[in-house]
């Protein structure tokens, strides 16, 4: 998907002049083009002081790290210097929904003030756009297992009569989360490439073009280290000519590099690639093999080694895992039979493409759980990999083994050097308390420049900290209960109008069930939104519309929610956000840092926890008129050491415990609160 206009200069031959902060200066200025064009423009001073920070990185290609905070206007400050002075620039993004707003808004918006003529293409990873082949096969074969699947699967054969880019985000009708989206696009293991009789019309293949010829390509964190990781075409091959490279959302690449420099091998996939097997040999090869019996025996294998694990959803390091359980075994015969159904592969691979393809991947599927093998005999001979954590994941249905790097600075270096190029790094929440020491670590970005800009708004008297008294342990079994009962009375005051933040998906649960039934008490006239009925843009609309409605959501409401104005003005998050104690990398990564005498906790988790809370805290005041409460409901916040470290790096709110202060500062003429957490 493409954006072009006049192609006759590109941003590489309008270089910065040599005072390229006084450019910057006239263009944010209250009588510059910004100001005229773009309704609602006011110069902000931390805006225009990041902006000369990342065109002078630019010009000199080199590394800064941006901290802005909320309504510094942050996304301006990268984009003008970016679109004048950038050359060709990626631009990477933490989320879909922020890919999209910034190709379809922001981009526009000031393209336009500025009078750039650069071309910008949108590029999302394959599992987004309609791939025609599985289309058409998913059309003849009809595996669709519910009515609302039929229905679907006719929309996006109607939309790709008219659609131009293939994306499945133009076709709201079908949401998001159908299952049959799964059957009409490709993966990179399922995509026959240039042997596919539609690649010429291909989607993929025509936005990985256009991307190569814009001047600026927006993709987002996922499909960055997808890419790159696994030297697939998209983000790859751009690379190289990139000139100028931008992370917005930048807190979210740790998690994100080490999901994607890892690697990770699933029941899920050998059950997908039997399926495709039992369909492929039926239909070019059926007098080949008995494919029925081919594919049983490895489906069984893989199912088996799932029930190696009676619990429901668990987690576990490899040295967690006894020697005497059934898991092992397991593992070895699902090795066995895949190799059996590979043999059978290799005898029949050129009868059809399709054949060929499905044994490149059992070969795959097979090196990647041949390498996990050894990986743990190695570890459980003592010879452990220093760099790698092994363990595994059980969810309902499927079982995930996972090579996971104990840090991604080293690999994440390697792939920033070669030729010199700007690499900016920006979010709201990069440092505690101004040190980044923490991001840089993690990023290997030692020794960078980074920078923070204070948000021009007015804390300490557009919202209020308020953390209650006598709440129990965040661990105790009641805790759950007594946030609802410490929340009910400043829901009442607030009319709604509330955010509750949980940090796991069973609090939400439980937070909704006493809240339908305290709501439905006291006849409240609240709508409840809860996370999971919906999708998330659907709660939020609902949430905005409704003007006094109380969402509860975990996670992913946390960053990346941008309610304004009345709709909401009170956050409530029930503990601070701690990642669980059983997560097998995160125990590795703190058993590395005590080797090298550092403290897991104050240098590992205390760091995230305060990253995370900012991003909570951060959803309440969203400009400069909005007013709000922000409660934290967790006791360690005031009793433990460490809790004056964390309220430090939150906004510069007015704090008090007196639930009858937070509670007026709803009243338009609320009294000013007491400073009760002492500096």
């Amino acid at each position: 998907m493409t954006d072009q206009i006049s192609q006759s200069a590109s941003p590489a031959s309008h270089p910065p002049s040599e005072n390229h902060d006084a450019d910057i200066a006239r263009l944010f200025d209250a009588t510059g083009p910004l100001s005229q064009t773009v309704g609602g423009f006011r110069p902000r001073q931390s805006q225009t002081e990041m902006a000369k920070a990342i065109a002078a990185a630019i010009a000199g290609r080199q590394t800064l790290i941006a901290e802005a905070g909320t309504g510094t206007g942050k996304t301006f400050a990268y984009l003008v210097p970016a679109l004048l002075w950038g050359g060709k620039v990626i631009l990477s993004t933490g989320t879909k929904n922020l890919q999209d707003q910034l190709y379809l808004r922001d981009i526009p918006t000031v393209r336009k003030a500025l009078n750039a003529p650069v071309s910008v293409a949108l590029l999302k990873g394959r599992a987004n756009y309609v791939c025609h082949f599985h289309l058409e096969r998913t059309l003849q074969n009809g595996r669709l297992t519910s009515r609302d699947d039929v229905g679907y699967l006719r929309e996006i054969s109607r939309f790709m009569k008219t659609t131009s880019s293939g994306d499945k985000a133009e076709l709201s009708r079908v949401p998001e989360t159908a299952p049959v989206w799964n059957l009409v696009t490709s993966t990179r293991d399922t995509c026959m490439g240039a042997e596919c009789q539609y690649y010429q019309d291909c989607f993929v293949m025509k936005a990985r073009k256009e991307a190569q010829q814009a001047d600026v390509v927006v993709v987002n964190h996922h499909l960055f280290f997808a890419d790159v990781a696994l030297k697939d075409n998209g983000v790859a091959e751009l690379l190289p000519s990139a000139n100028t490279i931008i992370f917005d959302e930048a807190h979210q690449l740790p998690e994100t590099a080490t999901l994607f420099f890892g690697e990770t091998v699933s029941t899920s996939q050998v059950l997908e690639l039997c399926r495709d097997v039992l369909a492929e040999g039926l239909a070019h090869a059926r007098d080949g093999a008995d494919w029925a019996k081919v594919v049983a025996t490895v489906e069984r294998a893989a199912r088996d080694l799932r029930l190696a694990f009676p619990q429901d959803i668990v987690r576990f390091a490899v040295n967690q895992i006894a020697p005497s359980s059934a898991f092992f075994p397991a593992l070895d015969k699902l090795r066995e039979e895949l190799q059996g159904m590979t043999d059978v592969l290799e005898t029949q691979a050129e009868r059809a493409e399709t054949i060929e393809q499905c044994r490149s991947r059992a070969i795959e599927i097979g090196n990647k759980l041949a390498a996990w093998n050894s990986a743990q005999s190695a570890a459980a001979g003592g010879d452990h990999p220093h760099d790698k954590v092994l363990w595994v994941e059980a969810f309902s249905s499927s079982l995930q083994l996972h090579q996971t790097p104990l840090s991604i600075a080293p690999i994440f270096n390697k792939q920033r050097e070669g030729s010199p190029r700007a690499w900016i790094f920006t979010s709201a929440t990069l440092a505690v308390k101004n040190d980044f020491h923490h991001y840089t670590s993690q990023m290997g970005l030692w020794n960078e420049p980074a920078q923070s800009w204070p948000s021009p708004f007015d804390y300490g008297n557009q919202g209020l900290l308020y953390v209650p008294d006598n709440l129990p342990q965040p661990n105790s079994y009641e805790y759950t209960d007594a946030v609802i009962d410490a929340a009910l009375p400043m829901i009442e005051a607030a009319g709604g109008r509330t955010f509750l933040l949980c940090t796991t998906i069973r609090a939400v649960n439980r937070a909704a069930e006493r809240l339908r039934e305290e709501f439905d008490k006291r006849k409240l006239p609240f709508p409840l939104m809860v996370q999971g009925e919906s999708g998330r843009t659907e709660l939020l609309d609902r949430f905005r519309a409704a003007g006094n409605a109380v969402l509860i959501g975990s996670q992913s409401f946390w960053e990346g929610v941008d309610v304004r104005g009345e709709a909401l003005s009170l956050v409530i998050i029930d503990k601070l956000p701690f990642s669980p104690p059983d997560d097998p990398v995160l125990a590795a990564r703190i058993d590395a840092m005590e080797k090298k005498g550092l403290n897991g906790f104050v240098h590992h988790q205390l760091p995230e926890a305060i990253i995370n809370l900012k991003q909570g805290a951060g959803r309440l005041i969203r400009d400069e008129r909005d007013r709000g409460v922000l409660m934290i409901c967790d006791p360690r916040l005031i009793s433990k050491p460490y809790g004056r470290r964390i309220w430090q790096s939150l906004p510069p709110f007015t704090r008090t415990r007196d639930p009858e202060v937070a509670k007026a500062f709803f009243d338009k003429q609320a009294v000013d609160a007491e400073p009760a957490l002492q500096e």
